[in-house]
């Protein structure tokens, strides 16, 4: 019997030792439901309680069904057939354990049959399922598009769609992306034109869409006589007769999971919140729940690819002793365990962030009296949102694909064999700095809030906390904070767009590390196992935050003056 959260002591100790009072509370708006549904809890300890029970079922599931089952999923992968998706069998059985256990409603209001549970638990959930099987997206991918019409849709439309989502009845896809409009969504061209009734139908292509056979599809679409983003609305679709799969792509990984070209011939849909609002709100809001979802994807493929490379480096031996004992490999080993801890403890407050943004939001909406009082606190976190979804998207899955890198590296010339796991999760994890937006826009996106002051305002703030169990390692992270402010400075100073954009993702990789650094500090008070890891974390964050500051500060730019000379 394996459980992926009882045999993964790392988010086990999250779990005990992290401070989610608030984010309860918010979710649970003061316990409102206690006594009206059977599985709402009473208090902090009972939601707390409840937490860790469902998060065992998740992992028994992912241990003992999914995994088993990933290495076929891939190798049969998904098929067309008479217009519809086939999953691999795999696939199909696990979706059925997922709806059995009521687990497709892990975030929704238990009104419509969901289990309303934070952002924070999805992203645990989320990291299990990704570690059994990279390419079965379904669960998340439900939380995301059920979410976002929980948000935006009216309560006819939510009662409607989101209980046959909840009991995983129904599938779903977010339908966003076509053959000209990639990551520019603001040159969507797919129509949507009303008839004389009032009744909106969708017109055009839609190409790269993640399970675009589910049945309730969340459709961005050029629904007004307006070039770019204003021109856009979201649209609920349910399938019919009137949209085809046109084709799957033959992709290099994530094979259990269908991606699919779709044409859309007049198929009748529904207006999804207001007209003009689709991209810049809705989609957007969608697409920062799918970026932190990704994160949660890429750690738990570097959780499966470190646990290959570690069991195989111990079973090895070469010149008469295993491999884990020799420097570079443990290293390597050590360096990869270092980096999915940075990023699960980045993950995992990034999503405490979320769910209080989410929370005081809500909170306005149901109590508008109190909409004043939480205005500024809202922006605050808005803003800390709007920073760390983007970093830790960036950090995540860039980590993801260089530990799955070294993990076939450590295992030499099997690695690169198809019966080897670790083959399967480089493939798997290669998407993931590509999809929801590549890692280049991530950088883009979290940029503003380092050069803006957002970064430094956090840092100050964790800088507050006692951190007294560090000793001298300390003084390092305080040292690396400063690098970082008269590197912002001086960028800043230059007063130049392209010059800001040429050293962006120096900056946000610099202030990605201190960030990182100061949550590992937070962990090292309960664990001096944590300290180490803090400690080796901070060494090479030190390290690759003065590298940055050099180049910055004494760098010449000269890229910026030759690359059309070399590149032409």
């Amino acid at each position: 019997m394996a459980n992926f959260l009882q045999d993964n002591e790392d988010i086990l100790f999250h779990l005990e030792h992290m401070d989610i009072d608030r984010v309860i509370t918010l979710k649970e708006m003061e316990f409102a439901d206690k006594g009206k549904y059977p599985h709402a809890p009473n208090d902090i300890d009972d939601a707390k309680d409840s937490y860790k029970k469902v998060l065992e079922i998740v992992g028994e599931i992912c241990g003992d069904y999914l995994a088993p089952q990933a290495a076929e999923i891939d190798k049969e992968g998904v098929k067309l057939v008479n217009g519809e998706v086939q999953y691999a069998k795999g696939t199909a059985e696990v979706l059925d354990l997922f709806a059995k256990a009521d687990l497709m409603g892990f975030a929704l209001p238990r009104k419509y049959g969901g289990l309303n549970f934070p952002t924070l638990m999805t992203s645990i959930a989320a990291e299990m399922v990704m570690r059994a099987d990279g390419s079965f997206l379904n669960f998340g991918l439900q939380q995301d598009i059920a979410e976002t019409i929980n948000k935006f849709a009216s309560e006819e439309q939510k009662m409607k769609y989101l209980p046959k989502l909840c009991t995983g009845e129904h599938g779903s896809s977010m339908i966003l992306t076509e053959p000209d409009a990639g990551s520019d969504l603001p040159a969507v061209a797919l129509r949507a034109y009303q008839d004389e009734s009032g009744q909106w139908y969708l017109h055009g292509v839609k190409r790269f869409i993640t399970n675009g056979c589910g049945e309730i599809g969340l459709v961005l679409a050029r629904s007004e006589d307006k070039t770019g983003a204003r021109g856009l609305s979201q649209f609920i679709y349910k399938r019919d007769s009137k949209m085809v799969i046109r084709r799957l792509e033959d992709k290099l990984g994530i094979h259990g999971s269908p991606t699919c070209e779709l044409q859309f011939n007049d198929a009748p849909c529904e207006l999804m919140g207001e007209r003009g609002r689709g991209l810049t709100e809705y989609t957007m809001w969608l697409m920062n729940s799918a970026r932190l979802g990704i994160g949660a994807q890429a750690v738990g493929i570097a959780e499966a690819a470190y646990r290959e490379a570690a069991k195989y480096a111990s079973e090895r031996e070469q010149f008469g002793k295993s491999i884990d004992t020799m420097v570079p490999v443990y290293e390597m080993l050590t360096d990869m365990k270092v980096s999915i801890e940075a990023g699960r403890t980045l993950l995992y407050e990034t999503a405490k962030v979320v769910d209080i943004k989410e929370g005081l939001e809500h909170m306005a909406e149901v109590h508008p009296e109190k909409a004043a009082e939480l205005k500024s606190e809202m922006k605050l976190y808005r803003k800390l949102a709007g920073l760390l979804t983007p970093m830790v998207k960036a950090y995540a899955t860039e980590m993801c694909n260089k530990v799955a890198y070294d993990a076939i590296q450590i295992h030499g010339g099997t690695g690169y064999m198809r019966e080897f796991n670790v083959e399967r999760h480089a493939r798997d994890a290669r998407i993931t700095n590509i999809y929801e937006g590549t890692t280049q826009l991530q950088i883009v996106a979290a940029s503003p809030g380092v050069t803006s002051g957002t970064a430094k305002m956090l840092i100050d703030e964790f800088d507050q906390e006692d951190y007294s169990h560090m000793g001298e390692t300390l003084n390092l992270v305080r040292e690396a904070k400063e690098k970082l402010y008269a590197a912002v400075e001086l960028v800043n100073s230059a007063k130049n767009k392209v010059y800001s954009d040429y050293h962006s993702q120096r900056l946000v990789e610099m202030a990605t590390a201190i960030i990182q650094s100061y949550l590992m500090m937070r962990d090292a008070r309960h664990s001096d196992r944590k300290k180490k890891v803090a400690e080796l974390h901070i060494e090479k964050a030190y390290s690759l935050v003065e590298h940055h500051r050099h180049f910055i500060a004494e760098g010449r730019a000269v890229l910026l003056d030759h690359y059309m000379d070399i590149i032409g």
